[in-house]
């Protein structure tokens, strides 16, 4: 009885290992079967020289590989594999890189995320968002197109490329080291230019300044700008009479100077004596700050002493002013001697 129940308990524990071993060894497969891996899918108008295998970078560190090529139509399709710790941007291009001629290409994506937006597994890349390099077909396409547009049947079916070539060699014949010394100083120019860039803009920054003055100013401007129409109309209207007068300026300009040149002599000689008719007065300008002082009191007794009545001028002496100084005065008790100018 206790056997059975033992080989229960054991046929139990057994199967729970059993289901635990299951489980730990599915996870374990899934963790590392590449579930860690994103899966991207780009199309492409033309994948030349990519195949499965081929490496998948970001920013020329591989990050993963191609899984598989397929054409579609007009396009290719081509799914890769990279590793999901890689954080590649959800707007990033994806391009074909062809590093020579021979070497093997591979795809390359062109942006991190950064902080931003992480490209998600099963993206899909639309054709405007892939490039592919230049073919060497194409290029030789590209430059038999442009031969054959330049050439006899095209450009030159008339002449026109040749005379142009041979026109440009006749004006640069002897002309070699003029051109030469054109494009020295061309070149000495951008070099002065590029020596003297914070100058340049500082120019350029206060015209900057002029202009926003000149537009915060607008209305005194327009106003200023009506204002000499306004005196330029009235010339314009006046034409006649202002040349007139510039005439008639220039005329009189010309007697003064022709009697300038006759009277040289009696000009100097008037002004010497000017000279000395102010030095006089310069001298003597005391007497005349005097004169003009007392000259109306003068005038003005003058005018008070007339009598029309009779004529005359009126007017009191004081005789002892005329008595010699020290005589006594007649008819007087206690005699009274004169003073010098008393009264």
């Amino acid at each position: 009885m206790n056997t059975t129940r033992s080989q229960v308990r054991l046929t139990r524990f057994v199967a729970v290992a059993a289901v635990l071993a299951l489980v730990v060894i599915g996870g374990l497969w899934w963790i590392f079967s590449g579930s860690g891996d994103k899966k991207v899918t780009a199309y492409f108008t033309r994948a030349v020289g990519v195949y499965a295998g081929s490496d998948v970078r970001l920013l020329g560190v591989k990050i993963g590989e191609v899984d598989s090529v397929t054409p579609r139509g007009e396009q290719v399709e081509v799914t890769m594999s990279y590793s999901g710790k890689v954080p590649v941007s959800a707007d990033t291009n994806v391009l074909v890189v062809a590093p020579s001629v021979v070497a093997d290409r591979y795809v390359q994506f062109s942006k991190l995320a950064g902080s931003g937006p992480q490209l998600q597994n099963d993206a899909v890349v639309d054709v405007d968002r892939t490039g592919t390099p230049v073919e060497l077909d194409q290029l030789y396409a590209s430059l038999n197109s442009l031969t054959s547009a330049l050439g006899p049947n095209g450009a030159n079916k008339s002449g026109a490329l040749s005379e142009l070539l041979n026109t440009g060699a006749a004006n640069l014949q002897g002309n070699g080291q003029a051109f030469n010394q054109t494009v020295a100083n061309f070149a000495d120019l951008a070099r002065t230019l590029a020596g003297n860039k914070n100058d340049l803009f500082g120019t350029v920054d206060e015209l900057q300044k002029f202009t926003t003055m000149l537009a915060g100013n607008d209305n005194q401007v327009s106003s200023v700008n009506e204002q000499l129409a306004a005196v330029t109309s009235n010339l314009a209207q006046n034409r006649t009479e202002l040349a007139g007068a510039l005439n008639t300026l220039g005329g009189a300009l010309a007697d003064i100077q022709d009697f300038i040149k006759n009277n040289r002599a009696l000009i100097k000689s008037n002004v010497d004596n000017l000279v000395v008719t102010t030095q006089t007065l310069v001298k003597q300008r005391a007497s005349l700050a005097e004169t003009l002082d007392t000259a109306p009191l003068a005038v003005t007794n003058v005018l008070n002493a007339f009598d029309p009545k009779t004529g005359t001028l009126q007017g009191r002496g004081d005789l002892l002013d005329y008595l010699t100084p020290g005589l006594p005065l007649p008819m007087t008790d206690p005699p009274v001697t004169t003073q010098g100018g008393g009264r």
